[in-house]
């Protein structure tokens, strides 16, 4: 049976031009705000980790697991960078990594970057934190705290960046599919999606854990840090 690979990535001619260039400005602006913020969470011990987290997530995107019969995803990563690099360089990695994937590989068209970008840099990474911080109290209890928080937030963040998939599709689709459709097959898939995407980001983040839970950038909070994964 034929595998048809679900992914966010937006190609050429899937929403019109005015659509693709409002996102390209969200998404401009978006990383201009996360590179003036991310410099605050750099330093000599925290931007090789950055790297690495940008290298780990592109090798893990470009590998598919099934979801369905005759249907497979790929990570994301948001969440995971976030939670391992914080909310501004996470999104900054996952944005370097669409782009290039964008210019090496065509995956996702040149014209829909912008889009993409904002709903798999931007509001994923954005949202997937926000769950994670939400639940950092958990996450600074125990080592279980720590995995279940990061594969709740993995979800979310793919189940928010599918809808916002949906969101620019809604505002300016020329595909000729009907929004319904559109999230019926992104939205619904990417629930399930979501559940490899958590499994994934809660075993790298409990090996991180296990040892170097300092750089765990959703750790740093003092004395609970020390405390993460006893």
């Amino acid at each position: 049976m034929p595998t048809t690979t679900l992914a966010m990535h937006m190609s050429d001619g899937l929403l019109s031009a005015p659509t693709a260039l409002l996102f390209a400005v969200v998404a401009i602006a978006g990383l201009a705000v996360a590179l003036a913020n991310a410099r605050a969470d750099l330093d000599d011990r925290t931007a090789p980790m950055a790297g690495l987290v940008a290298a780990f997530v592109f090798a893990v995107q470009m590998i598919n697991f099934p979801v369905l019969p005759g249907v497979s995803g790929h990570l994301l990563g948001g969440a995971l960078a976030a939670i391992l690099a914080g909310p501004w360089v996470g999104a900054l990695c996952v944005a370097i990594v669409l782009v290039v994937q964008a210019l090496l590989f065509a995956d996702g068209g040149l014209t829909m970057l912008g889009a993409n970008i904002t709903n798999m840099a931007l509001i994923g990474t954005a949202i997937g934190y926000l769950v994670a911080l939400a639940l950092r109290r958990y996450a600074s209890r125990s080592r279980a705290g720590l995995l279940v928080t990061a594969f709740v937030a993995a979800w979310v963040n793919t189940v928010a960046a599918s809808c916002g998939f949906v969101l620019e599709y809604a505002i300016g689709g020329a595909a000729g599919y009907g929004t319904g459709t559109a999230a019926l097959a992104v939205v619904g898939v990417h629930c399930l999606i979501g559940i490899g995407e958590g499994v994934i980001t809660a075993v790298t983040v409990g090996a991180v854990a296990a040892a170097r839970p300092d750089l765990i950038h959703l750790l740093r909070t003092g004395k609970q840090a020390k405390e993460a994964v006893r």
